[in-house]
């Protein structure tokens, strides 16, 4: 007599879609009616048509760029097995995409200085242009290539557009409201952006990876081509006339002379690693136990909290709060931390590790805009891409490391590399600590070189 044994594939209930849905909906639209006595309304449009105008074009090219970012991000392993690479190879693979970025990394962020950041968005979108013609025509896809590609193209995606943003807003003298508003659409849009490249991912491919990777590539040429055009069609952009030598002078005086540039760039290094770290495990260790999970339906409900997470910036920033930026970022990254030991200590129930992984999510959501706004008040326009990428090679080097440590060596277990990425988010609340001690009013001018 035989034994019928019943599998059980574990996915999120509706009621999660659900609830973030309904507190987004709610989050946006009773904003208004609560801030609308406020001084201060991340709604206000008393701006000027000008920049009214490049903000709406900013933000679809920012989307449309977001969704070619998510596009490829859907593949990953599975795109790599179907070229029937090894689990080594897979993480030599990685393992060059982080070395591009820590080497190549600040170079890219001072020469977006020096040339303008429209141009570096340009490339960001020749980057995605090339890797989908290049899957598309080759047959045999050189997989380091790709990754490298792809590594430039995000590397110029973390700093560039938020660079032209704060560029052009400046040079419209426009009030700081508009500005702020814009940073939390980024972090809405581009968490929708990457639901909505999953959703165009998961549409193309089909039984046979290869065919569903090469409509892909199609569709990620076709978003280059389109928001290329979209960026030409935006004002002129005038060249840099400031000298590499005295770039190099007022880099090492407003940036690396400066302590709390140091607290604000360490900072931003750990939330990177700590997000590193959580997009190469959290699949890992959902499934550590055994059991079959649904993972293509809990990837939506992290960036639906990253998305929940962000509303809240403009709660935050109406007066709402009697917290300063640096206090709550202080509490926020504290918070990050807890829930990423407790993610450390192996805890094997897949609810609530979904719900701590979504608690993550949300509460970064809420930190990416406050960082964004931090950086507008102690570090210079012209300065700004240089000082992002420079923060980058700390994160980068020690993503590096654990990746060779733990891929190559097996030195090392998952739940250890959670614990770092728990001391790194600690080690970044008390970085915010200091800078909210050491630091001046966050409201001087710094743009002026």
């Amino acid at each position: 007599m035989g034994v019928v044994i019943e599998t059980f594939i574990w996915e999120p209930s509706s009621s999660f879609f659900i609830f973030f849905f309904i507190s987004t909906f709610l989050s946006i639209f009773l904003f208004p009616y609560f801030a609308k006595n406020r001084t201060f309304g991340s709604f206000d449009h008393s701006v000027s048509s000008s920049f009214v105008r490049f903000q709406r074009w900013f933000l679809a090219i920012y989307t449309l760029s977001s969704v070619m970012e998510g596009l490829w991000s859907v593949y990953g392993e599975l795109e790599l097995i179907s070229y029937g690479l090894s689990k080594e190879s897979m993480v030599f693979y990685l393992c060059v995409g982080y070395s591009t970025a820590l080497v190549l990394g600040p170079l890219l962020g001072v020469l977006s200085d020096l040339i303008g950041q429209k141009r570096i968005c340009l490339f960001y979108c020749v980057f995605h242009l090339v890797v989908g013609v290049w899957k598309r025509i080759t047959m045999i896809p050189s997989a380091w290539f790709a990754n490298v590609c792809l590594s430039l193209a995000g590397l110029a995606y973390s700093f560039g557009f938020e660079t032209w943003l704060v560029v052009e807003h400046e040079k419209q003298s426009q009030r700081n409201d508009s500005l702020n508003e814009t940073f939390w659409l980024m972090t809405f849009l581009e968490s929708a952006s990457l639901i909505g490249g999953q959703v165009l991912a998961n549409w193309l491919v089909d039984e046979n990876v290869q065919h569903g990777i090469a409509l892909s590539a199609t569709a990620s040429s076709f978003l280059s081509v389109v928001t290329i055009i979209c960026i030409v069609q935006t004002a002129k952009e005038p060249l840099k006339t400031l000298p590499f030598r005295d770039y190099s002078a007022a880099f090492y005086a407003y940036v690396l002379g400066d302590k709390r540039i140091w607290f604000l760039g360490t900072s931003q290094a750990c939330l990177q690693f700590s997000t590193a770290v959580f997009w190469i495990l959290w699949a890992p260790t959902i499934v550590a136990d055994g059991r079959e999970v649904n993972l293509g339906l809990i990837y939506p409900c992290f960036l639906g909290s990253r998305m929940l997470g962000s509303t809240v910036f403009p709660w935050l920033m109406s007066g709402q709060s009697l917290l300063r930026l640096e206090d709550c970022l202080v509490y926020i990254y504290a918070i990050l931390g807890v829930v990423f030991s407790i993610i450390a200590y192996d805890y094997q129930e897949i609810r609530i590790l979904v719900v701590l992984f979504c608690l993550f999510h949300g509460f970064a959501g809420l930190a990416l805009p406050l960082l964004a706004r931090l950086r507008t008040m102690y570090v210079p326009n012209e300065l700004r891409g240089g000082m992002i990428s420079l923060s980058q090679v700390p994160a980068n080097a020690a993503i590096l490391f654990f990746l060779i440590q733990r891929g190559y060596s097996n030195k090392i277990e998952n739940s250890t590399v959670m614990a770092f990425g728990a001391i790194s988010l600690f080690t970044a609340s008390g970085c915010i600590y200091l800078l909210r001690r050491w630091g001046k009013s966050p409201h001087q001018d710094w743009h002026k070189l």
